[in-house]
């Protein structure tokens, strides 16, 4: 476990929440859960620099990093030989599921991480993408929007090529977690945050901060890019005690079903080590019904209880362990 505690006294800077769906609880998404890219947000421009990450060889312009039929492979001894649907999709409805969940399938704070999750698992999420019993609270965010698009459109030779290769991938440790009281400054950008240059930081409240170290290697779409999670502190311990013992009537000790280290049970996907921010986003969508489909039934009762301040409890202590 990598957890850092810190505490600095700063201004207090309010972060804005996202407006929760129609028909849902008054509850409303978190917005550092849900960052959405501002309506006047505009990538710039290529001007046709090759652009590299530490300990690679290979070089790729802005357009080609842009490309959503192309995965960019910076280390391709990390992994076996990705099968065509993962490095180009198919045009024009589905695309490279390596683009947005690289290469070797470590996702990043804005999607899932896919990397030794069991087969089963990924097939039936494509089925509730395509269903629609599986959405969001925030639908208008691009990502799921392009997962439930695809899903659509992918066949299911192709969902099954890609479910194994991302399966029989060992997942990485890529967050640290850090409990403190305040964090950088931050800001959205392609559906995530990123920290503001010179700043400064601003008090946490009860949020979690997650962003990439270095934001122009996870930009460049470089599967070893690794981020800082900051988390209230406290949490992870609220977090371990709720996830072991269930807190009393509130919910059920994870490792029921999600097994010993929280690292996956049979189809039961791990969770250990995950993007908190992704998670917080699940046991939300769980909670209010926007994720359905045959295995969130089974989460439904377990979520139902749950405050935001509980769930960034979970997925604190969950993204503090080793996956």
């Amino acid at each position: 476990m990598i957890v850092v505690r810190a505490a600095l006294t700063v201004v207090f800077v309010v972060g804005l929440l996202a407006t929760p769906s129609a028909g849902r609880s008054e509850e409303r998404p978190p917005g550092w859960a849900y960052p959405d890219n501002p309506p006047n947000f505009k990538l710039p421009p290529d001007d046709g620099t090759l652009r590299r990450v530490p300990e690679s060889n290979a070089a790729f312009t802005l357009t080609q990093l842009r490309d959503r039929f192309f995965a960019p492979d910076w280390h391709p001894d990390d992994h076996p030989p990705m099968p065509g649907i993962v490095a180009r999709g198919r045009k024009p409805d589905v695309f490279a599921c390596g683009f947005c969940h690289r290469a070797d399938g470590p996702g990043g704070p804005e999607n899932s991480g896919l990397a030794g999750l069991p087969a089963s698992y990924i097939v039936q999420q494509m089925a509730d993408f395509k269903s629609g019993a599986r959405t969001t609270a925030l639908p208008q965010r691009t990502p799921p929007q392009l997962m439930i698009a695809l899903s659509k459109a992918a066949t299911v030779e192709e969902v099954e090529a890609a479910a194994a290769y991302f399966a029989a991938l060992k997942p990485r440790r890529m967050v640290t977690v850090i409990e403190t009281d305040a964090a950088p400054k931050t800001y959205v950008t392609g559906w995530h945050l990123a920290v503001v240059n010179g700043g400064g930081h601003e008090p946490l409240g009860q949020r979690i901060i997650e962003v990439p170290e270095d934001l122009d290697q996870f930009v460049s779409r470089d599967a070893r890019s690794r981020f800082i999670a900051y988390v209230p502190l406290g949490t992870i311990q609220r977090g371990e005690a709720l996830a072991a013992t269930g807190g009393g009537s509130k919910t059920v000790a994870c490792g029921t079903c999600h097994g010993p280290g929280l690292k996956g049970l049979g189809a039961i996907p791990g969770i250990a080590g995950r993007s908190p921010s992704y998670l917080v986003r699940q046991l939300y969508d769980l909670k209010h019904g926007a994720r359905a489909g045959l295995g969130s039934a089974l989460m439904k009762p377990s979520v139902e209880k749950l405050t935001i301040d509980d769930m960034i409890s979970l997925a604190a202590y969950a993204a503090s362990l080793e996956p």
